[in-house]
């Protein structure tokens, strides 16, 4: 789909209304993890230096329309003003006389922070009220924040519909990547997805069925469709009562020519503990007291084989526990194989997810992936096939 940027826009003088995505983690007061807030600055900057006024929209925890104040976005105003390099004029409401006094008062180098939108319950309602309220404070509407994309609410959808509307460049990058990796992807397309259970992951696995050429399954998921073949997994996480479904995928994957990679051998143990005492077997060799944790090296060998064919790799969830050394060593090496073939210049890479996230920077490959999404479920819900409410209404 077609969507404006910053640069279909003329910013000079514009009040430009900006829906961020700053939902960091917060301990005794301090910001613990500014990653979200740094990912904003290239679209804050490029407003300043057009002309254009930033005025920040964004929520802050669950605070369900409740005016809460340790939810309050102005914990954030030192972080916010040290990783932007500006300064920040705080509204204590994100809409009405405290917000317009705000955004008038704006000088140079400057930007406004408006409270928390969810503190009105209109928010998550996508009340038109609110949002004509909020369209009043701006000339244009600007949206950042993939990771809320996927809501219907006031600041993510009402809003962009008021306004001439356009992506950020956090929000640009994401769907050009997005773009990339499904919408006309260079072939051959890869497709990692693991992770505890088949039951979260259902969509996502039809949908990428009939668009990727191959679709690697590791972590507990693979236990379910090893199991739904017949094989006897022991004592490992596994979604039996998914048995069917597991087949209804295999089965669809076959008629779209897509090819399943499950492991051929695996990582076992009694007990899931860090240096636990395992063994590497056939995939339908586990025995019946122990539990598949990781996937073997020969598993590890045939997926980068497979991306070696590669032209594009999707990636979502680890292919064991990757949490417990030993049984990282699956996802570590497919990560950095997957890592080396994309600095190289031969492989667009797209990874999404929390714990994919988390996996790849610990496998030390996330610095030389294409692009890492810390969207989560507007990731997920992309790349099951799904209209995404934030991005239609920038259409």
């Amino acid at each position: 789909m077609a969507w404006k940027t910053l640069d279909d826009m003329d910013l000079r003088g514009k009040r430009v209304l900006t829906r961020v995505d700053i939902n960091v983690p917060v301990q005794d007061g301090a910001v613990t993890d500014a990653t979200r807030i740094e990912r904003i600055t290239a679209t804050v900057q490029d407003i300043l230096e057009r002309g254009g006024k930033p005025v920040l929209l964004a929520h802050f925890g669950r605070p369900k329309g409740q005016r809460v104040p340790e939810m309050s976005l102005q914990a954030l105003i030192p972080t916010i003003e040290t990783v932007l390099g500006v300064q920040v004029v705080f509204a204590a409401d994100c809409v009405g006389d405290a917000a317009k006094t705000a955004i008038e008062a704006l000088g140079d180098n400057q930007i406004a922070l408006l409270e928390n939108t969810r503190f009105h319950p209109g928010e998550e309602k996508n009340d038109a009220a609110l949002a004509a309220q909020m369209a009043e404070l701006g000339d244009i509407y600007c949206n950042d924040a993939f990771s809320a994309a996927h809501r219907a609410h006031a600041s993510t959808e009402g809003l962009a519909r008021l306004l001439p509307s356009c992506a950020g460049r956090l929000m640009q990058a994401e769907l050009s990547a997005l773009e990339a990796a499904l919408g006309q992807p260079e072939r051959p397309v890869l497709a990692v997805v693991g992770g505890a259970k088949v039951s979260t992951k259902l969509d996502l696995l039809g949908n990428l069925v009939g668009k990727v050429d191959i679709l690697v399954i590791g972590g507990g998921m693979a236990n379910t469709f090893l199991a739904a073949q017949g094989v006897d997994v022991g004592k490992s996480l596994c979604e039996h009562e998914m048995a069917d479904t597991a087949r209804e995928i295999m089965a669809k994957a076959v008629t779209a020519g897509c090819r399943i990679l499950l492991p051929s051998d695996v990582v076992v143990a009694r007990e899931f503990a860090a240096g636990a005492d395992n063994e590497t077997v056939a995939a339908d060799a586990c025995p019946a007291d122990a539990m598949i944790l990781d996937a073997g090296p020969q598993s590890v060998e045939a997926i980068t084989e497979a991306l070696k064919e590669a032209k594009t790799l999707i990636w979502n969830g680890p292919l064991g526990a990757f949490e417990i050394a030993p049984f990282d060593a699956a996802t570590n090496a497919a990560a950095a194989y997957a890592a080396k073939r994309s600095a190289a210049g031969k492989l667009i890479s797209v990874a999404g997810g929390g714990d994919t996230v988390a996996a790849l920077n610990q496998a030390d490959a996330a610095s030389d992936f294409s692009y890492i999404s810390t969207a989560g479920g507007a990731f997920l819900e992309w790349m099951e096939g799904k209209t995404l409410p934030g991005v239609a209404a920038l259409g």
